[in-house]
């Protein structure tokens, strides 16, 4: 009788333990199995970016901002959009007003705007990397060729601020029809123009610097002018008379006469 029941105690120790294990295996199963569900609904959007939402393809929603955020798994995806400023130089030809062939590089500063990822993922770029190439370069290239045809090489030459300001607002009003990026500036550098055009640009520039001289020399003395105008209408005898008497210094031996009076000078003697 002893030896029997520790043969069944000792049969239901080894059943004990070969169950044992199956309770730490299903435990690490349904632990898996909660990860792979929470990496499929669960997502980080970076800071920085934002992520569409799209349902069988199609975006719903609004654009998600920075930090966690759920989806539905399998039916829903994610695609990130960076709303960062980017800076992007563009190295462009172009004709001007005079059929001159210029070089430069235009630097844009620009960034997606985050309300409208949406719809820019809709309609234009699926991808991050589209962005500028799809929406900001045409509308870049085509301020820059819209500016520098109206005009002439020189006068590119020597006004390239002013013109480098005329691109800058041409490109955000061709960004703004369509809403999706700010333009936040741009800069115009490293002009390139034949070399036998160079010499006349800087004649044109030294006479222009000419005519500007000239022209001030002109104002001043049409100011001028119109002080002395003013200055003649002003006196009459007596306030010369009493200039005259300001200024005596009591050797001139003729002192004119005070207005109203005798015509005749009054006659001093003069210090020695």
């Amino acid at each position: 009788m002893e030896s029997e029941f520790r043969r069944v105690a000792k049969g239901k120790g080894d059943n004990g333990g070969s169950g044992g294990p199956g309770v730490p295996w299903f435990l690490m199963a349904g632990s898996i199995l909660l990860l792979l569900i929470l990496s499929q609904t669960l997502f980080i959007v970076p800071a920085g970016t934002v992520a569409v939402i799209t349902t069988l393809g199609r975006v719903t929603g609004s654009p998600r901002g920075a930090g966690p955020n759920f989806k539905v798994p399998v039916f829903q995806n994610t695609h990130r959009f960076s709303v960062k400023t980017q800076v992007r130089p563009e190295r462009f030809a172009s004709l001007t007003k005079d059929l001159q062939v210029i070089e430069a590089t235009a630097t844009v500063k620009y960034a997606l705007k985050p309300e409208e990822v949406g719809r820019v993922y809709a309609q234009i770029a699926t991808f991050d990397g589209d962005v500028y190439p799809r929406i900001v370069q045409p509308s870049l290239l085509k301020a820059l060729k819209s500016v520098f045809s109206r005009y002439d090489l020189v006068t590119i030459a020597s006004q390239w601020g002013s013109i480098s300001e005329e691109v800058e607002q041409q490109v955000d009003t061709e960004l703004s029809r369509f809403g999706y990026v700010d333009v936040q500036g741009l800069d115009l550098t490293g002009l390139q123009i034949a070399e036998e055009y160079r010499a006349a640009i800087e004649e044109k520039q030294i006479a222009e610097q000419r005519l500007q001289r000239a022209q001030t020399e002109v104002r001043i003395a049409e100011e001028e002018a119109k002080k002395f105008q003013t200055l003649s209408r002003s006196l009459n005898d007596q306030v010369l008379y009493k200039l005259f008497l300001d200024r005596w210094d009591g050797k001139t031996s003729v002192v004119p006469s005070f207005p109203g009076g005798r015509s005749v000078p009054v006659i001093v003697d003069a210090q020695p």
